[in-house]
């Protein structure tokens, strides 16, 4: 079936749905009006739908055949950021600006519904269409997961806008795409003093500073070279005065790998340091290693059939190999549960100015991204539903 008509006829209600959320942006587990507005496109469809995880969304488009299902996912939320974007759509909501794409990631799961909606007599299986909250907090998948979200999906497909990769290409590649993200806090406790006399005391400074170098050898020693490991220390505070040996330090850092295995490994092996190094100086020391995002790993399979679909759609020009990065995605936890995959697609263009990196306060993107984008997700999910 030839779709071309149907799915261009989607194009002004994307960008103008994108607009309006970008205007409009809400923080994570804030998304009320974000979440009211995906509501109301759904039901004026006549999409059936349900309330998840606070802001949530699912709908769900039913085939006239019985058959698989396939999740389709969107994130709604934005950034706590200043734009300073000269735009007409720019944030009307001060300190919150949408940075990552998420409202055209929303924004295309809606266009993709509505053209799938129209052509549900001849779908075989079943369409579940997840808006999620809170993912820049890492948690919306969570939370949608824990209220029963993939309760009888067979596959999950996501996309995620990308300014790094050109418009009109597109990565679907197979294994681990985004890094596991982790949180650790390490408390020293020393013993304070005059700062003439240190011998008096136990300097949680000299402990805290000795630590973090030390730590760098897990990276070059501990894991193979050939698994990215990333460990950052992102806080040190310690300290109250110049002339005052400091009694105590604080220090948090993060965690990133690709491997789960080697995940596995790095709270005990970080641990060792910590407290090898603390003894060393006749300090005490508190850890504490907090599971955060795992690896988002893409299933092989999923990926095969989105391959197909990516050259159905662009040709050999439009598939491109991308390489994975150390950014966390809550998108791991649809994941670890069922086959399924996160494609990245091109939003970058120079000459749109819409190639900052993601985050940055003049962030945007290039608006015939978002008809690419809208197209993958309708096309995946036929796909799916028709061969895997």
């Amino acid at each position: 079936m030839n779709y071309k008509k149907l799915l261009e006829n989607q194009r002004d209600y994307v960008i103008k749905l994108r607009r309006h959320f970008h205007a409009n942006p809400e923080p994570s587990w804030s998304e009320f009006k974000t979440s009211m507005r995906v509501k109301e496109e759904l039901q004026s469809m006549g999409i059936p739908y349900i309330e998840m995880a606070g802001t949530g969304v699912v709908g769900t488009i039913v085939g006239e055949l019985p058959g698989k299902t396939i999740a389709l996912r969107a994130d709604m939320d934005a950034l706590e950021l200043t734009e300073i974007n000269d735009i007409e759509y720019k944030s009307q909501n001060p300190g919150v600006m949408h940075a990552c794409g998420h409202d055209g990631h929303t924004a295309m799961l809606l266009g993709a519904a509505n053209a799938l909606n129209e052509i549900k007599d001849s779908i075989r299986g079943t369409i579940k269409l997840i808006f999620q909250p809170a993912e820049e907090m890492v948690q919306g998948a969570k939370k949608m997961i824990d209220e029963g979200v993939l309760e009888g999906v067979d596959g999950l497909f996501g996309l995620h806008l990308w300014s790094g990769l050109e418009t009109g290409k597109i990565s679907v590649d197979s294994g681990p795409r985004m890094a596991s993200g982790d949180h650790v806090i390490i408390d020293i406790i020393g013993k304070g003093g005059h700062g003439s006399l240190p011998h008096q005391g136990v300097d949680a400074v000299v402990v805290a500073s000795s630590l973090v170098m030390n730590t760098q050898a897990i990276i070059s020693r501990e894991t193979n070279p050939l698994d990215t490991v990333v460990f950052s220390i992102g806080s040190l505070r310690s300290g109250t005065r110049f002339n005052v040996i400091a009694d105590k330090a604080h220090i948090e850092g993060t965690v990133r790998c690709f491997d789960p295995e080697v995940r596995s490994q790095l709270p005990i092996i970080i641990e060792r340091y910590v407290q090898n190094t603390a003894n060393i100086y006749g300090a005490k020391a508190k850890f504490q290693y907090i599971l955060g995002t795992p690896p988002t790993i893409n299933d092989t399979k999923c990926c095969s059939l989105a391959k197909e679909t990516v050259l159905n759609m662009l040709g050999e020009e439009g598939l491109v190999k991308l390489d994975k990065t150390t950014g966390s995605e809550d998108m791991a936890y649809y994941l670890e549960k069922i086959p399924g995959l996160i494609a990245f697609v091109g939003s970058g263009n120079s000459e749109k100015k819409a190639d900052f990196p993601h985050h940055h306060p003049r962030f945007n993107l290039d608006e015939d991204s978002l008809v690419i984008g809208t197209e993958l997700y309708f096309r995946f999910a036929i796909d799916f539903l028709e061969k895997f």
